[in-house]
């Protein structure tokens, strides 16, 4: 028998209260801190979404530049032809762009930059096979 089990990304940042209702307006859910005040956990109808820890020596990733890593990146699907609305959404939240060479015309993902400093891209949902 196995045990149900269910997987939550975890971002580390400075204040979690902030960070956690950047991602809840962004995927549609609810910030939600239990006895922890550290933790915070971005639940929406489905179930946790994902969770943000504090660390009181956070230094945000300098991603981009080339010599250093993302640490981690979060893939957040969107219907296609619903791009540039979910773009507006997540620059009025406090995203940042990353790639902005070409930011007009139909693109498959494009690339933020969270208030803490995590990349995440907005991608087109694949079409099922």
């Amino acid at each position: 028998m196995t045990v149900a089990k269910q997987s939550v990304l975890v971002l580390d940042c400075a204040e979690p209260e902030v960070l956690a209702e950047f991602y809840a307006g962004l995927l549609g859910g609810e910030a939600r801190t239990g006895t922890n005040p550290d933790f915070v956990e971005v639940v929406g109808h489905q179930g946790v979404f994902m969770a943000i820890r504090r660390d009181h020596g956070y230094a945000p990733p300098s991603w981009p530049r080339p010599e250093d890593s993302q640490q981690a990146h979060l893939r957040i699907l969107v219907e296609r032809g619903d791009m540039d609305e979910a773009e507006r959404e997540a620059v009025s939240l406090g995203a940042r762009p990353v790639d902005t060479k070409d930011n007009s015309g139909p693109r498959d993902e494009r690339v933020y930059s969270d208030p803490a400093g995590h990349s995440f891209t907005l991608a087109h949902r694949f079409a099922p096979r």
